[in-house]
């Protein structure tokens, strides 16, 4: 089996999201599972220095972008049996940051077609193309457009896309079909790109791949529902058949209680006791008052409003009356951002707010804390609360997406589950649910055992890439 697994980051060489992760430790669960996977990603600017030293120049060749010609390198770079390629043209990719440039339908049209060449330019046939939200979404476009039909090189591969988040969409105007692809208008007139009165790079990949996946399964039911769909959804229905919601994993290997370099002390599920240590450390790295009996919440997030933060604005005063401590680490909203600024001022001694990215921080927040809150809006799976299962750190989240799939809600009658959840989105709602935790969190049997079963439980990428590897063996032999 042969995968090509293409997106617009991947760790360890860049990262802004979940994307990053996936697209670093699934393949490599491939590979332990005997399938020859390559991942192709944009060589940007900012890509980890120390790998950058370390890539290997492959080849080049020329792209073309509508009437443009444009230079494209190939590095290359092996490990933990994946080979990654990056894309090289400094043009579109030597900038800061990853997106939002005025042309990124530019760049990312560019970068599609360059992944087609590459394979060919390569001699190297994959069975299945594995692309990753809309900045890949015209490479199965293009690949039955025009690629299958000029060159038998690339009859028999099918694609898989994968949506991680249906919200970014990358809809831009009609003119890119001519100007950066060289095609006529025929795909937005019989409406396959159209959206709106645009040109739609997700919703011709749903349209045009084989098969469609999402993060979670129950992610996969929602974007069928106007609710979650964002207008896409009468689509996702149609193609229902092609369809599969997979859970998403994390790296067993980079989130370890046990291993993890970046926290105060190592620790199990067989001497909890260890991880307060690491909880007294971060009280006093950040001001906090040093009680290794008051409950710590933690949030590690972008500070938008998907993240539920319109529910922790609105109690946020009531629920620091109480005895607690919160650590939030992330960017986004100014929003956002000034108010929870203004809550550490008047909460000095209970509340540390990092306006910041810092990976380092976000170890200890997951290590330290006693709960971690995700109270989303929607979430297609989700990270955090993985991580914060490994590490001990109990959540508390609304029933959306792959915090349903993950979270199973603690019952005090059977002493079963690994966090807590609520479902409507609520502010009081989740005070309540926040409230009944601190009960439980008092009660230091009911406690550890709820910490064990959330140390216990089972987010490797084992799982989910054995689920992969059937999905794509099923597409192959269609």
């Amino acid at each position: 089996m042969r995968v090509l697994f293409v997106a617009s980051e991947a760790n360890p060489f860049i990262k802004s999201g979940g994307l990053g992760d996936v697209a670093g430790a699934l393949p490599k669960e491939l590979a332990k599972k005997g399938v020859d996977v390559r991942v192709v990603i944009p060589k940007y600017k900012e890509i980890n220095n120390e790998l950058r030293d370390r890539l290997r120049f492959n080849k080049w060749f020329t792209v073309n972008v509508g009437w443009r010609n444009q230079f494209c390198g190939i590095s290359e770079y092996s490990c933990d049996g994946v080979t990654y390629y990056l894309v090289d043209n400094e043009y579109y990719f030597y900038r800061d940051g990853i997106y939002g440039y005025y042309d990124d339908a530019e760049r990312f049209a560019f970068f599609d077609r360059a992944v087609l060449d590459m394979i060919k330019q390569l001699d190297w046939q994959p069975n299945i193309i594995h692309c990753n939200d809309w900045q890949t979404g015209m490479i199965p476009v293009l690949l039955k457009l025009e690629y299958m039909k000029k060159d038998m090189f690339y009859w028999n591969i099918k694609t898989v896309f994968s949506i991680h988040n249906i919200l970014f969409q990358g809809v831009f105007d009609p003119v890119i079909l001519p100007e950066l692809f060289g095609y006529d208008y025929q795909p937005y007139l019989d409406k396959s790109l159209k959206f709106d009165d645009g040109v739609g790079f997700m919703k011709g990949a749903i349209i045009y791949s084989d098969f469609i996946t999402t993060v979670s399964y129950s992610y996969a039911e929602e974007i069928k529902t106007p609710q979650y769909g964002e207008r896409l959804d009468k689509i996702l229905r149609e193609k229902s058949y092609a369809l599969r919601g997979i859970l998403n994993g994390i790296d067993y290997d980079e989130f370890n209680p046990q291993t993890d370099n970046l926290i105060a002390k190592n620790y199990s599920v067989d001497n909890i006791s260890k991880k307060y240590l690491n909880k007294e450390a971060l009280q006093k790295e950040l001001g906090l008052n040093v009680n290794k009996d008051t409950p710590l919440i933690g949030m590690v997030t972008r500070l938008t409003s998907q993240k539920g933060l319109d529910l922790l604005v609105s109690i946020a005063d009531r629920l620091l009356q109480k005895d607690i401590q919160l650590v939030i680490v992330g960017t986004g909203d100014k929003y956002y951002e000034e108010h929870f600024r203004w809550l550490n001022k008047r909460y000095r001694s209970k509340v540390s707010v990092n306006i910041k990215f810092d990976n380092v921080l976000a170890h200890k927040v997951y290590a330290s804390a006693d709960m971690f809150l995700m109270p989303s809006l929607f979430e297609p799976c989700g990270l955090g609360q993985l991580i914060a299962l490994r590490y001990g750190t109990i959540p508390i989240v609304r029933e959306t997406g792959g915090l349903r799939d993950t979270v199973r809600a603690y019952n005090e009658y059977t002493g079963e589950g690994n966090g807590f959840s609520f479902y409507n989105y609520n502010a009081d709602e989740l005070f309540y649910m926040i409230d009944y935790a601190l009960r439980m969190y008092y009660d230091k049997n009911r406690w550890s055992n709820i910490v064990k079963q959330a140390m216990n439980s089972d987010n490797s990428w084992s799982k989910s890439a054995e689920e992969y590897l059937n999905m794509y063996k099923e597409l192959e032999y269609r």
